[in-house]
């Protein structure tokens, strides 16, 4: 099965901009024509890559490199438990 590029001119591009630009947002590449010669070729955008999420640190096993196995305590945890509103 061939399949027919769409083409517009420029006219028709600067009356009717909508239409060409659905084509476009529908898949097809459109050529664009000034005096029956090529000048552009629209196409539609790329599917983006999902972007990879940087890992996040590992701030548990970094505390323990740091302090060991001491119990660090919660300075502000305690000082909201023991302020009286």
């Amino acid at each position: 099965m061939m399949c027919h590029m769409k083409t517009a001119t420029i006219r028709q591009m600067r009356h009717d901009l909508s239409t060409v630009l659905g084509w476009v947002a529908e898949g097809e590449e459109v050529t664009v024509l000034k005096r029956s010669k090529p000048v552009a070729r629209l196409c539609p955008p790329r599917a983006a890559e999902p972007k990879s999420r940087p890992k996040m640190p590992d701030f548990a096993a970094r505390a323990k490199a740091i302090f060991g196995d001491k119990v660090i305590p919660n300075m502000v945890l305690e000082e909201r438990e023991g302020y009286r509103w």
